[in-house]
């Protein structure tokens, strides 16, 4: 049985916080159980370090002899370390992460018991296909899935189990992941950017995306949360009254950390360092009790890996300091929602951050390379991209709060636009020595002094420049970042593959050196990509008409957001890249549309069953205390009992007509809901919840908070936002 309101709020004042102690240095700690290269020079032959390392750098292929070997040094290393099972750790479309566990434990044919784990369990395993979304790839009675050996993501030791990083694909070969459409969007980027790259440096052979997320969640004592249905189920507050403190003195951001939940990220630093999730920064976020911690950059597949890690770390370890951690976008109203950054560039295998200018005009003609097609690739794609961010429950929070809007742009600040300004202006074709130099001393040659004081931030910027790399703020809390990183790296792969053909074009046929070819195409891609740039409040009304004014997409929700996945445009351009086949990319869609309903189905469940459960009944019990005082006061005064009950009998009457009217509103979202239901069509569905179910949660939210408070505190079920936000 869920605990009453009362009782939540005695055991939390009751909690006994946790000491802290935090002893020893953490790189001593960092990836103890992660089978990185360390382990394996201890633990493999030279052949098979040297074919991982191949796998690793070039993507060649491990043949079944080394997989054996790998197979044996990585069991001796986890049992080494107390590991009695093993697991293939993937990313179905649920967005998040599944495993199945199988012990080393096996018997031999006479009786003995061995610990057994050999190549074939390494590199593939084969789990229940069947009851994950598949987006009608896979039939529920053609159940045959394969998880397979991701050789660049290295495995690791999570309690008592060793975890192997895979992808997961369908008998017939499609994925069913989010990891293997970003692994190939990671292929795609690499080629593409390795051969821009060579334009200026010969010796560049591999290029790397880098992520840096920063991880916005909130921290709600156990028993408040336990308390209420709405968050135990949802994960968000679906009816609740404003605390009368909220976030308006700004006294939470960077203030002092609660003992407790420090006490909470210096247990869960501990454990992420031994799993090599290179965490950084840690402080109070915007709204009571919201935190974010940040990693270091790493390269794309690993960071979206330790992640999706960190998530399910941190939900263990907040269970020992007895919180329960929400990662909803927007799991309180009227104050901040949680995000998740991701902070995006381009590394070279020589060094490098493309995205960063350098000391000569030479590498800050790179940079402006590759930061003008990315602007580009946004700008021709920015409705693509803006699907990848698209969720239920983002939806909640794009646009309010701090969060930024639904509508693509990309912010670079004056001076860098100035830059691009000037550039727009080079003249068309050859260039006179007095023009290269003016570009590459006054112009180019400057960039590093503008961005050394430029790296200020537009908070309302969905993609903005920060210095050395672009941050994706519209990113959801609970968001895998493999679906915005497969997106951005794509559309940036296709960007860079064009421009070299149009270089190229201009060096062949137009004789051009490559400088002046460079700067040509550029200049085109500055005119033709100005509408994505801008610099203003992405909250008002006046960007909303500016934005129609430039052609930018206005998708207000997730079912209007989606389509653009299944575009001919889309199609194509997945398909160019090796990214995702049509039939892919129509699974991810309909899996997309479908946990998006299942979502408002939920929460319009949970809201009926809060009014009628809860909320109604509270209100009739308190009315009844009213009744019953009114009828003794009506003894007491005789007939002047109306004038000495007035206010009395004035609540009574708005209770009741907020009891009529949530009670009329939660019939309607029923009969809507039952309505949608019956629709077959996913496109048409989506759009029936979006529109004709969800718009009641806030018509019935409206209801149930002005009751919240006319009915007396000791009379109101659910746990109110002043004691879970500020309890400590």
């Amino acid at each position: 049985m869920p605990q009453t309101r009362f009782q939540a709020l005695t055991e939390s004042r009751n909690r006994t916080h946790t000491n802290i102690s935090e002893t020893g240095k953490r790189s001593d700690l960092f990836a103890k159980n992660v089978f990185n290269e360390e382990k394996m020079l201890q633990f493999l032959t030279a052949e098979a370090l040297e074919n991982v390392k191949s796998a690793i750098l070039q993507g060649t292929k491990i043949d079944r002899k080394i997989a054996n070997q790998v197979a044996e040094g990585m069991k001796a290393w986890a049992l080494s370390l107390g590991a009695t099972h093993y697991t293939h750790w993937f990313q179905p479309l649920t967005g998040s992460t599944a495993e199945k566990h199988d012990a080393f434990f096996d018997l031999l044919p006479d009786g003995r018991a061995m610990e057994k784990f050999g190549g074939a369990q390494l590199v593939q395993q084969e789990p229940d296909a069947s009851s994950f979304p598949s987006g009608g790839i896979r039939n529920t009675f053609e159940a045959r899935g394969y998880t397979a050996w991701d050789p660049t993501s290295p495995a690791f030791i999570y309690k008592t189990t060793l975890c192997i990083p895979t992808i997961f694909v369908a008998y017939t070969g499609e994925a069913l992941d989010n990891k293997a459409p970003l692994l190939r969007a990671l292929n795609a980027v690499d080629e593409a950017a390795t051969a821009v790259a060579q334009f200026f440096d010969k010796n560049v052979r591999k290029v790397y995306a880098t992520l840096g997320w920063e991880q916005e969640y909130f921290l709600v004592d156990k028993s408040l949360a336990n308390s209420r249905i709405d968050i135990s189920v949802t994960g968000r507050t679906l009816v609740g009254g404003f605390s009368a403190k909220g976030q308006q003195l700004d006294d939470h951001y960077f203030g002092v950390i609660p003992a407790r939940a420090l006490a909470f990220m210096s247990e869960l630093e501990k454990e992420c360092t031994r799993l090599g999730i290179p965490v950084k920064t840690r402080h109070n976020e915007v709204a009571p009790n919201q935190f974010e911690l940040a990693s270091v950059f790493e390269e794309a597949n690993l960071s979206v890996d330790h992640n999706l890690l960190l998530m399910d770390v941190m939900e263990e370890i907040a269970d020992k300091f007895n919180f329960t951690v929400l990662f909803h976008e927007k799991p309180f109203a009227g104050i901040n929602g949680s995000g998740k950054h991701n902070n995006w560039s381009l590394a070279t295998d020589t060094g490098v951050n493309l995205l960063s200018p350098g000391t000569t005009p030479m590498k800050n003609l790179q940079f402006l390379t590759f930061f003008v097609n990315t602007i580009k690739a946004v700008d021709t794609y920015e409705e693509l991209l803006g699907s990848s961010i698209a969720s239920a429950s983002n939806d909640c929070r794009l646009g309010a709060n701090e969060a930024p809007p639904p509508i693509l742009s990309i912010f670079i600040g004056k001076q860098l636009s100035d830059v691009l300004d000037e550039l727009e202006g080079v003249s068309k074709g050859k260039l006179s020595p007095q023009e290269k130099t003016e570009l590459k001393l006054n112009v180019v040659g400057k960039i590093p002094e503008i961005l050394l004081d430029n790296t200020d931030r537009n908070r309302t910027s969905p993609f903005a420049f920060t210095g050395n790399k672009f941050e994706m703020r519209g990113v959801g809390s609970k968001t895998n970042c493999a679906k915005p990183m497969t997106l951005l790296n794509t559309i940036v792969a296709k960007q860079l593959t064009d421009f070299k053909k149009e270089v190229d074009t201009l060096i062949d046929k137009k004789n051009l050196k490559k400088d002046e070819a460079v700067f040509n195409v550029l200049r085109e891609y500055i005119k033709t990509s100005k509408r994505i740039r801008f610099e203003g409040d992405g909250y008002g009304q006046e960007w909303q008409d500016e934005a129609r004014r430039r052609k930018l997409s206005i998708n207000k929700n997730t079912p209007e957001a989606l389509q653009v996945i299944t575009s001919k445009e889309s199609i194509k351009l997945f398909k160019q890249m090796n990214v995702l086949s049509e039939v892919e990319l129509k699974a991810h869609k309909e899996v997309e549309l479908g946990a998006y309903i299942f979502h408002i189905q939920i929460e319009g469940r949970v809201l009926g069953e809060m009014v009628y459960n809860h909320i109604i009944p509270a209100a009739v019990k308190y009315q009844n205390v009213l009744l019953e005082n009114i009828r003794g006061l009506k003894e007491v005064y005789g007939a002047a009992h109306k004038k000495v009950a007035e206010s009395q009998l004035n609540i009574l009457e708005q209770i009741g007509e907020h009891i009529l009217n949530i009670k009329k509103l939660t019939d309607e979202m029923a009969d809507a809901r039952k309505r949608a239901n019956g629709m077959s069509m996913m496109d048409k569905k989506a759009e029936a919840y979006c529109e004709n179910v969800r718009p009641y949660f806030d018509k019935i939210r409206e209801h149930s908070d002005k009751l919240e408070k006319l009915i007396a505190d000791e009379f109101w079920p659910l746990t109110k936002y002043r004691e879970i936000l500020f309890s400590k």
